[in-house]
C-alpha cells in the first residue's frame, strides 16, 4: 500500500500541532469510524492509519463516524509505521500490559498535560494505538518515547480501540482548559439573596402559617419559627429562589377552605364579582 494523505478541512482544520492519532493495522471499519467520532468530540483531526486490513476509504468507517466527516476526509494512510510517525518529535504508545524495557510509564492525566505542554512549544506529537486483538508489538512500542496506560481493573483491562482514543482525547482537551474542571456551559449565575429578602420571606411565611393555624400549640410557636429559620437560612438561597418561594406562599393567601381551590386568585375573584352583579332590569 502506498502512502496516502488527504487535505484536512473544516471544522477545525489541522492548523495546530495537536497530537496525531495513529492506528496500527486496524481491522474493522466501524472501529475507525468510532475513533474519528471520539476525536471530533474533543477537537482532534489528525488521524493516521497503518495498513488498515480492509483498505481505505472504507464505507463502514464513514457510516459510523457520525458526522465526523472532516476527520475521515483528512485521514492519512501509510504502509509502514516508521513513515506514519516520521514527522513527529514526541510519541506515546498505549498499552494495557507491562512491557520489558526502560521506557517511562505515564497515566492519561499526566500524558494529556505533557502533550499540551509540547503543543505550546510547537512540537508535533502523536499517540500510538494497537490492533483490536493484541495491541502493539514490543518492536512498535520501542518506537515511542513514553508508554501511557489506563488505571483499569487488572482483571479486565481490555479496552475497545475507540474507548482508548476517547479517553486520551478527553485528557488532551481537559489539559488545555484554563481550569481542568471547566465545561462548555454552566448553570445560570445566581445572585445570592440578601438578608433583607430572606427575613422578609420568613415573615411572609410566618403570617401565612399563622392564619392557617400551623403553630400549634401556641406556646411552641417560637421554637417552630426557629426551626423554620434554620431550614431557610442554611442553604444560602439565591434571590431568584426566594422569589419562587414567595410565589408559593402568596398562593396560600388566595385560598380559603370555605372556597373552591384557587377561587381567591385575583383573576378568578374579579370574574366572580362580575358574575355576582345583578342583572340590569332595563336590559
Amino acid at each position: 500500500m502506498s502512502d496516502h494523505a488527504t487535505t484536512p478541512s473544516e471544522p477545525g482544520g489541522d492548523a495546530s500541532p495537536s497530537p496525531a492519532i495513529i492506528l496500527v493495522e486496524p481491522q474493522l471499519g466501524e472501529n475507525i469510524g468510532m475513533v474519528a467520532r471520539a476525536m471530533a468530540n474533543f477537537g482532534l483531526t489528525n488521524l493516521r492509519l497503518v495498513n488498515p486490513r480492509d483498505g481505505w476509504p472504507n464505507e463502514k468507517a464513514i457510516a459510523t463516524a457520525s458526522r465526523a466527516d472532516h476527520v475521515i476526509r483528512a485521514t492519512q494512510v501509510f504502509d509502514k509505521l516508521e513513515h506514519a510517525i516520521g514527522d513527529l518529535s514526541f510519541l506515546y504508545a498505549t498499552t494495557a500490559r507491562p512491557r520489558d524495557g526502560f521506557k517511562p510509564v505515564h497515566g492519561p492525566v499526566e500524558a494529556g498535560r505533557e502533550l499540551r505542554g509540547r503543543e505550546r512549544l510547537g512540537q508535533q506529537t502523536g499517540i500510538l494505538f494497537g490492533r483490536e486483538k493484541f495491541g502493539l508489538s514490543n518492536e512498535e512500542v520501542a518506537l515511542a518515547d513514553v508508554i501511557v496506560t489506563f488505571p483499569v481493573d487488572p482483571a479486565f483491562s481490555s479496552l475497545n480501540i475507540a474507548q482508548a482514543v476517547l479517553l486520551m482525547s478527553y485528557e488532551w482537551m481537559k489539559a488545555g482548559l484554563e481550569r481542568e474542571t471547566d465545561t462548555n456551559f454552566r448553570g445560570p449565575e445566581m445572585q445570592p439573596a440578601s438578608k433583607e429578602h430572606l427575613h422578609s420571606f420568613i415573615g411572609h411565611l410566618e403570617r401565612a402559617l399563622d392564619e392557617r393555624g400551623y403553630f400549634r400549640p401556641p406556646e411552641k410557636k417560637a421554637k417552630m419559627l426557629d426551626n423554620l429559620r434554620a431550614v431557610f437560612t442554611r442553604p444560602a438561597f439565591a434571590e431568584a429562589e426566594i422569589k419562587v418561594l414567595r410565589g408559593v406562599v402568596s398562593s396560600l393567601d388566595y385560598f380559603s377552605p370555605k372556597q373552591p381551590r384557587g377561587a381567591g386568585y385575583p383573576e378568578r375573584k374579579a370574574q366572580a364579582d362580575r358574575n355576582a352583579l345583578p342583572d340590569d332590569p332595563d336590559a
